[in-house]
């Protein structure tokens, strides 16, 4: 009986997911066809690529590497979205504090943390390159430093890549 509820509390929630997904179903399955984008805008309103340091790989702790850039900026300072995605999650985690996910153009997942608070963004809702998702900020495990944004870029299925290679694109630049 147990085995029975808990397949049928399954069978609930992916239908849920996919009633909420079918309206954006073409927009969708073009994010996950597409090519993964060769240049991306910073993520931080009026910042250009002179103003981010390329932090990956740098440590973290005695047992993990930092697996993005840091984006430093006055707090509350916009957050935008670097390509037209889909909202995958909006929350909260130890490490990152307020935090953004996004599906992206070739199947790459965009992560934004440490965000002050969030912008008008709902999950499962497509956003356009551009369009606010949070402000900065310095929640989880930046309590205590200059407000950032931890920008994270994963791909399927190598993981973690770094993003500043790719952060060309920007009119002040």
């Amino acid at each position: 009986m147990k085995t029975f509820f808990a397949l049928l509390v399954l069978a609930g929630i992916l239908l849920g997911a996919v009633l909420i997904i079918i309206p954006h179903f073409p927009a969708v399955l073009s994010l996950i066809i597409a090519d993964a984008p060769s240049a991306l805008p910073i993520p931080v309103q009026g910042l250009s690529r002179k103003a981010i340091i390329d932090s990956w790989g740098s440590p973290r702790g005695s047992d993990r590497k930092h697996q993005g850039v840091d984006i430093f900026a006055k707090r509350g300072t916009p957050v935008l979205a670097p390509v037209k995605g889909l909202v995958l999650g909006i929350g909260r985690n130890r490490l990152g504090g307020n935090f953004v996910s996004l599906l992206g153009p070739g199947l790459q997942v965009h992560y934004f943390a440490h965000l002050d608070r969030f912008g008008p963004i709902e999950k499962f809702r497509l956003v356009q390159r551009g369009d606010v998702i949070g402000y900065v900020g310095n929640t989880g495990n930046a309590k205590g430093t200059p407000p950032h944004l931890h920008y994270g870029l994963y791909v399927y299925p190598e993981g973690a890549i770094n993003p500043y290679p790719l952060l060309i694109i920007n009119p002040t630049d």
